[in-house]
């Protein structure tokens, strides 16, 4: 099933901390690519960027300084990251927490992302799905029945349910509103909308596609 006009790579990080202007660093990445109602493709790799790995970050992931310490170093690693990704659209549960680290470890090597568009799944969430008692991506993937196939706080594991969670939506949206397939720059726009705005934006899309074809 075609559910994306495009292909859409989802990326997770681990991390040393909340953001890349305190010092924080990437210990583990993965990334997948969506293609034709499926996940098609998968980077996935610990990274080491020779610093210390908080004793709560260990308990939260799992992830011990011995883990990365062996692991291959960042600058092998974000280069093979930005030729996955590519051209195609970039997508995370809450992306910009991803995206800056994404920018900040490409910088460290005189490198810069060429990603065709930022989504947000948990924005899309909210806007798509109002009204939950919350959107973080455990509780989220558990009221809509995707199930988490290893340990939550590893970077696999949340990307691959973040990236179902994503094909839940967009097969929801061509459901509801009969879109054979959704252009990511859709979902876009639908993140820039509050959700009561949603439901109107889709349906005048909609018309619109109809009418191009015609």
């Amino acid at each position: 099933m075609i559910v994306f006009e495009k292909p859409i790579v989802m990326l997770d990080f681990e991390t040393t901390g909340l953001s890349p202007d305190h010092g924080d660093r990437i210990t583990e990445v993965a990334a997948l690519r969506i293609v034709n109602g499926k996940i098609a493709d998968r980077l996935v790799s610990l990274v080491n960027c020779n610093v210390r790995l908080p004793f709560f970050i260990t308990q939260l992931t799992g992830i011990t300084q011995a883990m990365v310490d062996a692991a291959p170093v960042a600058s092998v690693v974000v280069p093979e990251l930005l030729r996955f990704i590519g051209t195609d659209a970039l997508s995370a549960h809450n992306a910009g927490f991803d995206a800056k680290f994404l920018l900040a470890e490409s910088q460290r090597l005189g490198l810069a992302p060429e990603n065709e568009g930022l989504i947000c799944s948990l924005k899309l969430s909210r806007r798509v799905f109002p009204g939950l008692a919350s959107y973080k991506l455990a509780t989220l993937a558990s009221e809509l029945g995707i199930r988490f196939k290893s340990v939550a706080h590893r970077a696999e594991a949340d990307a691959e349910v973040s990236a179902n969670l994503l094909l839940h939506i967009g097969r929801h949206l061509s459901g509801t509103y009969g879109f054979p397939a959704i252009d990511p720059h859709l979902l876009e726009s639908v993140n820039k909308l509050s959700a009561v705005k949603v439901p109107d934006f889709l349906k005048k899309k909609m018309l619109s596609t109809n009418s191009d074809r015609r």
